[in-house]
């Protein structure tokens, strides 16, 4: 069985695991529930009187903020925490199927709740006449930044076997990944850092580059930096699970 096999395999193995307990239910239910909240109350979904999905993706960032890193949280420490991770590292499974197989069913979890929202796709469309093809970019978006936040959740849920202290530390890093491009943020480094730093900072605002994506601009700088990102996440995950595996 090749290295590419192995990987959906587990992908595979992952995927049926998150939905033979309640957490695929829950999760996807608050997170459809949380969506309509912010869409149509907060966001004035009926009150703007545009047909777009501004208000609707606006706060995917903030949401994501949360929930992500509840999706993360377990996919190593609870192997720690139940000692299994000894166990899968002893089958003939390459590292790096592993850790990727793992991400992709979180990813690939997250991207069916994220499809989950369509009847808000079709409802603007049989209200209006939007720009189907903004809308698709930042669906794309979106899943690109979910895929950021897991990626630094899978490295730090490797870390440590407490899912609670993976999912803190997981919030705050990806708070981090957020407000790096708030004017507050920046104005605040300016004051002390060079230009160079400043901006260093601002380029990895998950805000501002979903924003970007999400008007329908798709600079492929943009599809880089959520690539590198992942790639990188994976990479130090592999790291920290070939220090940790016997620890």
């Amino acid at each position: 069985m090749s290295g590419l096999s192995r990987t959906v395999a587990i992908l595979r193995r992952e995927l049926g695991g998150y939905f033979l307990t309640p957490v695929a239910s829950v999760f996807i239910v608050f997170f459809l529930l949380l969506m309509g909240v912010f869409t149509f109350n907060i966001g004035g979904f009926f009150e703007r009187g545009q047909a777009d999905l501004r208000p609707f993706f606006e706060f995917h960032p903030w949401l994501y903020l949360f929930l992500i890193p509840a999706i993360s949280m377990r996919l190593w420490a609870e192997e720690r925490r139940q000692g299994t991770l000894e166990l899968l590292m002893t089958l003939p499974v390459p590292l790096w199927s592993a850790v990727v197989g793992k991400f992709l069913a979180a990813w690939l979890f997250a991207g069916i709740a994220l499809a989950l929202t369509f009847p808000v796709w079709i409802s603007v469309n049989y209200l209006g006449d939007p720009d189907n093809g903004t809308i698709a970019a930042a669906y794309l978006g979106s899943l690109l930044m979910a895929g950021g936040f897991l990626s630094v959740g899978s490295c730090v849920s490797a870390a440590t076997r407490n899912q609670v202290i993976a999912f803190v530390v997981s919030l705050v890093l990806c708070l981090v990944l957020l407000l790096a491009g708030f004017n507050p943020v920046l104005d605040y480094i300016s004051g002390w850092a060079p230009q160079a730093v400043v901006d260093a900072v601002a380029s990895f605002s998950f805000l501002t580059r979903f924003e970007s994506i999400s008007k329908g601009v798709i600079d492929v700088r943009d599809l880089v930096f959520f690539i590198s990102l992942i790639a990188a996440g994976l990479l130090a995950t592999m790291l920290v699970v070939d220090a940790r595996k016997s620890a």
